[in-house]
């Protein structure tokens, strides 16, 4: 299984680079582990996050702030659930000033 993001700059219209984004499974019990980080490069890409390959619920935690110091959201997060762990999950973050769009995106 492969987890990767891009993020969108909508308002700019261009990639939101150089942003802080966390991985976390969801553990019964423990709440929360992070299980990968990274920071979105020159085309507001992360590709690899070094996930394990498991089958659970799973959240993405960008740190908006950082790239937009006076951002209405300044962190965004992402929960999803991975079922198949055959496939790849892509998901695009389209940032705009007052709000924010996710979807399931093809992996290439």
């Amino acid at each position: 299984m492969m987890i990767t993001t891009r993020v969108y700059d909508t308002n700019r219209g261009i990639a939101g680079q150089r942003i802080p984004v966390e991985l976390d499974v969801f553990i019964q019990g423990h709440g929360w582990q992070e299980v990968g980080h990274g920071v979105t490069d020159s085309h507001g890409e992360i590709q690899d996050f070094g996930e394990q390959q498991a089958a659970g619920i799973y959240r993405l935690m960008f740190d908006i702030a950082s790239y937009l110091p006076d951002a209405f959201f300044p962190s965004v997060a992402i929960m999803f659930e991975v079922h198949n762990t055959e496939e790849g999950y892509h998901l695009p973050l389209l940032l705009s000033p007052f709000g924010y769009s996710v979807f399931r995106g093809a992996v290439a």
